[in-house]
């Protein structure tokens, strides 16, 4: 039986396959807001960067981040038929889901997004949806799924694939786990001293609830 009853995740990074898409568009968005673009060459080293630290290289000051967030969301909502889950995230949650973990999301993107890239289906699984997250708001957010879910801190974990999502999850008290194919490089993150880490989405399931027998497999058992 797994150790946590409650898992909140990040969409972007974590869920949703958007860092290409993210790339593709982000330079639009600095010539519109005036901030300094990302050059091709600068991808790799500005992954390990945390939010604050970007925000000082890009030169975009905290009062642009709504007004830079509210058009990222938008262009997103038009590009959104191009955008999918990381392949077997649909599957890890549900197997999540049936083993009777909660299910949660926190996020910065809107919620029309996240619903369009989940599915009907699977944003069923969600018991809690968060969305429209400040870039730093997080915590206040994971807080607010605690208290509604009536489950502990401690028996909570939120899985996410940026350094704020791990300042975000000590701030309130619970764990965070890291995935290695989001936004973040992975060695900035298991600097972050995560209380797991997820080399593939089937780690996930394998962390929280244990192998899962395929249907052809459960009579053998």
């Amino acid at each position: 039986m797994t150790a946590y009853r409650l898992a909140i995740f990040d969409f972007d990074g974590t869920l949703a396959d958007s860092f290409p898409w993210f790339l593709q568009r982000f330079n639009d968005l600095a010539d519109r807001h005036r901030f300094k673009r990302i050059e091709a060459h600068e991808v790799e080293a500005l992954r390990g960067n945390s939010a604050r630290q970007m925000m000082a290289h890009l030169r975009l000051p905290a009062w642009r981040l709504p007004l830079v967030a509210r058009d990222m969301r938008a262009w997103m909502a038009k590009d959104i038929h191009t955008l999918r889950l990381f392949p077997g995230v649909a599957e890890m949650l549900h197997a999540l889901a049936d083993a009777g973990v909660e299910l949660a999301v926190v996020t910065s993107n809107s919620y029309e997004n996240v619903r369009r890239v989940l599915g009907p289906e699977t944003a069923g699984l969600m018991a809690h949806v968060e969305c429209g997250a400040s870039m730093f708001g997080k915590r206040a957010r994971f807080r607010r799924v605690l208290r509604r879910s009536g489950i502990p801190a401690a028996l909570a974990i939120s899985i996410g694939d940026e350094i704020r999502d791990a300042e975000a999850a000590r701030a309130a008290g619970i764990d965070f786990g890291a995935v290695a194919w989001g936004y973040t490089s992975p060695p900035s993150l298991r600097a972050q001293s995560p209380a797991l880490f997820f080399d593939t989405v089937e780690d996930i399931v394998q962390a929280l609830v244990g192998p899962v027998l395929r249907p052809s497999e459960r009579g053998r058992r």
